[in-house]
């Protein structure tokens, strides 16, 4: 795709990813951390919107038996003026295990397991995203996108078609688009699972936001896993003209000079090392990237452009920036 096809009537001031598992239970199959979900909401609404909040979910709520909407109160609402967000999120305990269970991510549509599991893998992975965009919808004008149903497809798990059009049609028509991490079609190995990250990267390039917002469920990364005693937060890394980046605060020789990351058995998508990756060739284009733990104070000035410039001391996050060599 042309990338100067691409333009919008409005720029676009940032793309939040809704890391996997800071909205879900990663290690109960298919359960939704609801007060995660809930603060995260509040956080995008109060970052992106003004005025008061409308209910745009109309659904049939669990033990009612009307759909409940004051039609009068929206017409004469001036509501609805947003800035200018993207949201992707990823699966968390949804979809991985589908996915792994059958070896989506690996190919092989003509075998009868991974088809199978490219269906069932799409079926919680869209299950998921209709609750994120249901939870947003109170305030938020959010439509779900699914990356398989818009032709999304990849070649060695690269992005290598994807209708960033609709994204755009949906920017400017005043929506907020979510889209997630799905099974997609792959150009070399039939199939594979597209990361809401890989996406990111590619929505960026394109769509070049004022900055992009990781919301995960740690402070951001670490030169060890969090969980290690003297784990240290690594505060801002630099990435140079070559996408190769080095870490800045704290000094280095201050902490190990190798940092380690660990994935998660099930997590077809490559975690931490995916999101670091991808990160930095986002931060190579000049936009500033924050990796920031969801729902907290941290990741709200975040989301609202407060990180610009200099961080403060008492930020917690890590902030990934295009430096010169």
């Amino acid at each position: 795709m042309d990338k100067s096809s691409i333009s919008l009537t409005k720029p676009l001031r940032c793309i939040v990813k809704l890391g996997g598992a800071a909205i879900t239970c990663k290690n109960e199959l298919e359960k939704i951390n609801e007060e995660n979900l809930r603060m995260v909401s509040i956080h995008l609404r109060q970052a992106m919107m003004s005025g008061e909040v409308v209910d745009m979910d109309w659904s049939k709520r669990a033990g009612e038996s009307e759909i409940c909407v004051n039609v009068e109160e929206i017409v004469d609402h001036s509501m609805l003026d947003s800035s200018n967000f993207v949201v992707v999120h990823g699966a968390g305990s949804f979809g991985h295990f589908q996915a792994s269970k059958s070896g989506v991510h690996k190919g092989g549509l003509d075998q009868p397991l991974v088809k199978a599991g490219f269906v069932a893998t799409r079926i919680s992975v869209t299950s998921l995203n209709l609750e994120i965009v249901r939870a947003l919808a109170q305030g938020i004008p959010s439509v779900g996108i699914s990356p398989f149903s818009c032709g999304w497809t990849t070649f060695q798990r690269n992005v290598a078609s994807a209708d960033i059009a609709t994204v755009a049609k949906s920017i400017d028509s005043g929506f907020i688009p979510v889209l997630h991490g799905d099974a997609v079609f792959d150009h070399s190995q039939g199939c594979t699972i597209l990361s809401g990250d890989v996406m990111i990267r590619h929505l960026a390039e394109h769509l070049k936001p004022e900055y992009v917002v990781f919301l995960t469920d740690v402070f951001g990364v670490y030169d060890r896993p969090p969980s290690e005693p003297g784990a240290i937060l690594l505060r801002e890394i630099a990435v140079d003209e070559e996408g190769s980046w080095r870490v800045v605060k704290p000094a280095p020789k201050t902490m190990n000079e190798k940092v380690e990351i660990t994935v998660a058995a099930h997590d077809t998508t490559g975690g931490m090392v995916t999101k670091i990756s991808e990160a930095a060739a986002i931060a190579k284009l000049g936009i500033d990237v924050f990796i920031v733990k969801a729902a907290t104070d941290h990741s709200l000035k975040a989301l609202k452009g407060e990180l610009k410039g200099n961080v403060p001391d008492d930020w917690l996050g890590t902030a990934i920036r295009f430096m010169r060599k």
